[in-house]
């Protein structure tokens, strides 16, 4: 006997979708016994007079069909489903009973989705980005490599110990080695034993007291004063001093002036590491003859106090003009807390001198090792370069005016406004002259 209309409703609801390709699912038997003989590979026998349930077309539009094969509904079907707006895709996958899931494409449910020319301008804007970084280090590795016409002089000093001064010596003598490719020399003028011996592999146990001794027997030659240094791996060449308290001994102002006169001659720029001592025989000799001077602090509140003394007592003593073209460096010698406001210390440094350069915290440097460049991370030797490009400011600065005495012949009205009055009375009388 059929079932009822209600029942084979009920059942064609239930009944899960036939694929495509497939015969329709028999419903005449239980759900149970069709899915044991589904795993046992029997084939059910059909129940006479039991017609299978008819799936609900996809859309009750005139001439739209069963895309079930062999069935065919109109708009007249009892089963109707409405077709989802703005849906583009497969009709037949609404027709096998899947209503919903065609709601969940990409473009229904992302809102603000990118399109293909927002993707390419992002990639513009970091080419973009990538060429303006380019660019700038283009234009500081301009600076660094500033021509030196005379000898260019650098003081480095601080006034505690401890601050990361020798450290900042070495590291910027050997960017500027690196970038230059020319002859840069560092020389220990602490009164203390010198540490800067120990930030290269020595290749003599020659001190710069030996050089001042032996100055009347030198040639001044490039040979000669080479047998009084050692050299890193980046170019840069170390004068050291004594590294024993037993034979340390004190340069005085006179020794430190006849040894930058003769190193002059042969290397365009010296870095001083002069010590933390103000009062030292060689300071007169190192801050007087000193181009370019670097104060070294250390982000803490007592080293940061000195440096700005530092500042103060350069003022005091007839070096205004060089505390402010001075450049501040605070050193990260050791890791530190979070407590210290270092963009502070910046803005304060900032209206004392001419530039601030923050030297991150680095492994290798604190190690107090020889000093190799490519051991440190790109953010300290970016800092290091940073610094270099500061200093190259400066030194187009000391040159340019050696670099316009030729030409001050051809404007000799600008200056004195004599000389071209002896030419026009001659231009007179040659035009008052008959005989032209």
């Amino acid at each position: 006997m059929p079932r009822p209309l209600r029942y084979r409703v009920l059942t064609g609801l239930l009944t899960p979708p036939a694929l495509p390709d497939r015969e329709p699912v028999d419903t005449s038997h239980s759900l149970t016994r069709r899915v044991l003989a589904g795993l046992l590979g029997v084939t059910l026998p059909k129940a006479p007079g039991v017609e299978p349930p008819v799936m609900p077309a996809a859309s009750t539009a005139p001439g739209r069909a069963d895309p079930r094969p062999g069935k065919s509904r109109g708009a007249t079907g009892s089963h109707f489903v409405p077709p989802v707006p703005g849906y583009r895709g497969n009709a037949a996958a609404t027709a096998h009973g899947y209503p919903a899931a065609v709601e969940l494409f990409s473009d229904r449910l992302l809102r603000n989705q990118p399109k293909g020319l927002e993707k390419n301008q992002g990639a513009s804007r970091f080419k973009l980005a990538a060429a303006k970084e380019s660019m700038e280090r283009e234009r500081k590795l301009g600076l660094i490599r500033t021509p030196v016409t005379s000898c260019y002089r650098i003081a480095v000093i601080s006034l505690t110990g401890g601050t990361g001064r020798t450290t900042t010596t070495v590291s910027l003598g050997a960017t500027l080695a690196t970038e230059r490719q020319d002859k840069i020399l560092a020389i220990d003028a602490d009164p203390a034993p010198g540490a800067l011996g120990r930030r290269v592999h020595l290749e003599t146990t020659a001190t710069i007291r030996d050089l001042v001794q032996a100055i009347p027997y030198l040639n001044s030659s490039y040979t000669d004063l080479r047998r009084f240094t050692s050299q890193a791996p980046s170019g840069l060449e170390i004068l050291a001093n004594d590294v024993g308290p037993a034979d340390s001994t004190d340069v005085n102002d006179e020794d430190y002036r006849r040894a930058i006169d003769v190193l002059g001659r042969q290397y365009p720029i010296i870095l001083t590491d002069s010590g933390a001592d103000l009062l030292s025989s060689a300071r007169p000799g190192v801050l007087t003859l000193a181009d370019q001077l670097i104060i070294v602090s250390t982000p803490s509140v007592d080293v940061a106090s000195s440096a700005s003394t530092t500042l103060d007592w350069l003022s005091a003593h007839g070096f205004a003009d060089l505390a402010q073209r001075s450049v501040t460096v605070i050193s990260g010698v050791r890791e530190t807390g979070r407590m210290i406001k270092v963009e502070d210390l910046v803005a304060h440094f900032e209206t004392r001198c001419r530039g601030v350069v923050v030297i991150p915290f680095d492994e290798h440097l604190a190690a107090g090792a020889e000093v190799d460049l490519d051991m440190m991370r790109p953010k300290t030797r970016k800092a290091y370069f940073d610094l270099a490009a500061l200093i190259g400011e400066d030194i187009a600065r000391t040159q340019q005016p050696t670099q316009q005495l030729p030409q001050t012949p051809q404007n000799p009205g600008i200056e004195s406004p004599q000389p071209p009055q002896s030419p026009r009375p001659t231009q007179q009388q040659r035009s008052s002259d008959p005989t032209e």
